[in-house]
């Protein structure tokens, strides 16, 4: 039993080794940003949550899953006259393939690409995009610009500023 303990923790010890030698990494955080384009009066603000595996397939690229939950505040707007037209908040947890090439060690690109799920039974879902540019502040930091869209009769997209934590 206590070999089999000790074997264990071994295993464990070299798996981690293993994965700190490349740039194979889980990464969460979250997101903030305002909304552009076609629906730019309808939302206020967009908050969300980021989650991402990258798996490193060569020294400049890394290929991988991201998802998350991401919440756009519906806002009042002055149509003719005093009548107003409230809009609903908006949410959905985009599931996406994800690209990231490297051209220097600190700065990134890439982009996610896949479909939007919508939370609401009222709401539809569509294809999601989110091109990526970061840069990691620490070894395991990285700050993000994107621009995050959902195309379905017209695009809702969302300008954001993301914080993620590598692990």
């Amino acid at each position: 039993m206590k070999k089999t303990f000790l074997l264990s923790i071994l295993m464990l010890a070299i798996c981690f080794v293993t994965i700190a030698q490349d740039r194979t990494n889980f990464k969460a955080g979250f997101n903030a940003g305002i909304p552009v384009g076609d629906f730019s009066e309808a939302y206020a603000f967009s908050i969300g949550v980021d989650v991402a595996y990258h798996y490193g397939v060569s020294e400049l690229i890394d290929l991988g899953a991201a998802t998350g939950y991401i919440n756009v505040f519906g806002d009042t707007i002055d149509t003719i006259g005093e009548i107003e037209a409230e809009f609903e908040d908006y949410s959905f947890i985009p599931v996406a393939a994800s690209l990231r090439i490297y051209p220097t060690y600190h700065f990134k690109l890439g982009a996610d690409v896949g479909y939007a799920v919508a939370t609401a039974n009222d709401s539809e879902g569509g294809l999601y995009y989110r091109p990526v540019i970061g840069y990691n502040i620490t070894g395991n930091t990285e700050l993000n610009v994107s621009y995050m869209a959902i195309d379905n009769d017209g695009t809702l997209a969302v300008a954001t500023l993301g914080l993620l934590f590598l692990f």
